[in-house]
């Protein structure tokens, strides 16, 4: 799931879904590259549970399923005390020898 969000077309994409569906010639017309391109990004985020896809006839809908990045936030909030308490120390560390 990391490795689909390291993209920044793909972040893009999520941001153009997180308000509804929209079919992939929609997503398309928001970026300078291919069709077949956009709609790989599309496949990599919708293996990596972060779209729902829907058939609407011969278009296919894509929509950002919210509860699929649960496990990055719960990964990034365990992470990210523990950053902050190292980066304390480093800190306090610091300031005590320049006194």
């Amino acid at each position: 799931m990391l490795k689909a969000l390291a993209d920044p077309h793909r972040r893009q994409i999520l941001r153009l879904v997180r308000g509804g569906e929209l079919a992939a010639g929609e997503i398309a017309s928001h970026f300078e590259a291919t069709q077949q391109a956009v709609s790989h990004h599309l496949q990599v985020l919708a293996k990596a549970g972060l779209l729902s896809e829907r058939r609407d006839g011969v278009r296919r809908l894509y929509a950002l399923d919210p509860q699929a990045l649960d496990p990055v936030r719960e990964v990034l909030s365990d992470l990210w005390p523990s950053a902050l308490g190292r980066l304390k120390q480093v800190v306090e560390r610091d300031h005590s020898k320049t006194r």
